[in-house]
C-alpha cells in the first residue's frame, strides 16, 4: 500500500536517526496504518559550543545551555532547512498530501522542525517541537508565507530542562504570535532534557486527530 501520511523525526545534537526509531511503537492507532516514517541522521559537523568537536549536528550552535538570548547561526539553520524541505518535497512528489505531513523533533531537531515548518511554502499537517527553541531572529518573520502560518504547532518542554532552558521554549509562543500564528504549548513539571512517554502519547493523539480530519 502507498503511504497516505508521512512523519519525519529530527533527532537532537550528537544523536542518530536509528536510535530514535523505537518512538514509532507509540503510534499504534489505526490512523497510522499507512504512515511512512523517516528518522534521518544529521551530517557530521564541527560544533562551536563543543570546542569544534565533530558530531552529528543539523546546524552550528554557539552555547549550551541554550537560553532565550543565545546567539543564533541563521545561515547554518537555513542550510539545514533546505535539506528538510527536500525530504518533504520528495514525499509530496510520491503522492502524500502536504496536510498529512508532520515534522517532529527533539532539542536541536525541535529547533530545526520549527524553522522548516515556518519556511515551507505550503500548509503542512503540523510541526511538533520537543525541548526546542527559536533558532533565528524576528527578521525571519517577513519570510513566512500565509500558507505556512496555517500549519499547527505543538510545543512541549520540561520545566526542569537544564540543557535547553524552559525560558528558551517559553519564548516560542510569543514569537509565533508575532508571526500571526498560534501554537499549543505544554509544560511538563519535573521533566529535564528528555522526551517522555506522556509527551509521545499526546503526540499520537495530536497527529491522529489531524489525520482523521484530513482524510
Amino acid at each position: 500500500m502507498a503511504a497516505r501520511s508521512f512523519v519525519l523525526w529530527l533527532h537532537g545534537l550528537g544523536d542518530s536517526g536509528p536510535a530514535n526509531e523505537p518512538i514509532r511503537t507509540f503510534f499504534s492507532s489505526p490512523e497510522f496504518r499507512l504512515t511512512k516514517w523517516s528518522f534521518p541522521s544529521a551530517p557530521q559537523s564541527p560544533v562551536s559550543c563543543n570546542h569544534g568537536a565533530v558530531m552529528p549536528s543539523w546546524f552550528d550552535m554557539y552555547e549550551i545551555p541554550v537560553t532565550a538570548e543565545s546567539p543564533k547561526d541563521e545561515n547554518s539553520v537555513l542550510k539545514a532547512v533546505q535539506t528538510v524541505h527536500a525530504m518533504i518535497d520528495k514525499e509530496i512528489a510520491n503522492g502524500v498530501s502536504p496536510e498529512s505531513i508532520f515534522i517532529c523533533g527533539f532539542s536541536q531537531g525541535g529547533a530545526l522542525t520549527l524553522a522548516s515548518v515556518l519556511l515551507y511554502p505550503r500548509t503542512l499537517g503540523g510541526g511538533a517541537v520537543f525541548s526546542g527553541w527559536v533558532p533565528f531572529n524576528s527578521s525571519i518573520i517577513a519570510r513566512i508565507s500565509p500558507e505556512a502560518k496555517k500549519t499547527p504547532i505543538l510545543w512541549s518542554h520540561g520545566l526542569a530542562d537544564r540543557t535547553v532552558l524552559f525560558e528558551a521554549g517559553q519564548a516560542g509562543p510569543p514569537f509565533l504570535e508575532q508571526a500571526g500564528m498560534s501554537c499549543e504549548f505544554k509544560a511538563y513539571p519535573n521533566v529535564g532534557h528528555s522526551i517522555t512517554n506522556e509527551e509521545l502519547r499526546y503526540l499520537e493523539s495530536w497527529i491522529g486527530t489531524r489525520l482523521k480530519s484530513s482524510s
